[in-house]
């Protein structure tokens, strides 16, 4: 499997209302954290999640996290 571009070391709070979200897993979209379709042709697909209720998370921008689309820490040690 091909490595993911990583777009940062930090996670990504966002608030978030209730919805349908698409994290990339690649690290090449432009709305970072969200996927932007920059996947295409590559083995990488977007991770969906949904948000039953209005909150603030931490999305992975390393791309390395275990528990996707959510930052694990993963990052300290890249």
């Amino acid at each position: 499997m091909a490595n993911p571009k990583i777009v940062d070391k930090v996670p990504a709070m966002e608030d978030l209302e209730p919805g349908t979200y698409y994290w990339c897993s690649c690290g090449e979209s432009k709305k970072q954290p969200f996927c932007d379709g920059a996947h295409k042709g590559t083995e990488f697909t977007p991770e969906v999640f949904k948000v039953d209720k209005k909150e603030t998370v931490a999305l992975c921008q390393c791309k390395h996290t275990k528990n996707p689309p959510f930052c694990d820490g993963a990052h300290r040690t890249l």
